[in-house]
């Protein structure tokens, strides 16, 4: 029996609190793949929010033929890339967009913290977060799934319907994309 068949079943049955349950396990990965993709916290909320409403539609497709992880996070993928579409924003072109979602310098900040570390640290996710603009939806999609979900490339393959040799070239290309501009941000030599 498939790891995910109890649950796919549950909700198919409209068991009570079985939805809560799949849309709990996979939240988290909807918004990543939203996220990287769109790169707008309202339109993300929308979009995960219409992935959930999709997978409750076509739950009974799902023929277990890959994980339900990746199954969601394909319909999570082509929600995010055709509502790219919609606004004309190639997923495989480099961003332009310059708005800065980093965390506020302070927030968090309690008696004990090395405030010197914690500055540091604000100051590197800042470089970080405005190199990943700089990379396509694409890119930052895949180096978020590969890199902070720890996905397989084949469940990336899976995930998106790109070929393995296109996400392991997109990848190759986003790393040195993202090197090149950590380089330029925090102006350390190559």
């Amino acid at each position: 029996m498939h790891p995910d068949q109890p649950l796919v079943e549950a909700v198919l049955a409209r068991r009570h609190g079985a939805f809560e349950q799949l849309l709990q396990r996979h939240q988290k990965l909807v918004w990543h793949v939203v996220q990287r993709m769109v790169m707008d916290a309202e339109d993300t909320r929308e979009l995960s929010q219409e992935v959930f409403l999709r997978v409750y539609q076509k739950l009974h497709q799902f023929r277990f033929d890959c994980s339900l992880a990746s199954w969601i996070g394909r319909v999570a993928f082509s929600i995010a890339t055709r509502h790219l579409q919609r606004r004309r924003v190639p997923i495989d072109e480099a961003a332009t967009r310059s708005e800065d979602d980093a965390p506020e310098l302070l927030d968090g900040v309690a008696d004990g913290v090395d405030l010197e570390a914690e500055l540091l640290r604000d100051d590197l996710l800042r470089h970080v977060q405005s190199a990943m603009r700089t990379l396509s939806p694409l890119q930052r999609t895949l180096l978020t799934l590969y890199h902070g979900d720890e996905l397989s490339i084949a469940e990336i393959v899976s995930m998106t319907g790109q070929p393995e040799g296109t996400i392991k070239n997109s990848l190759f290309r986003a790393r040195q994309r993202l090197r090149t501009a950590l380089q330029r941000s925090i102006e350390v030599p190559a």
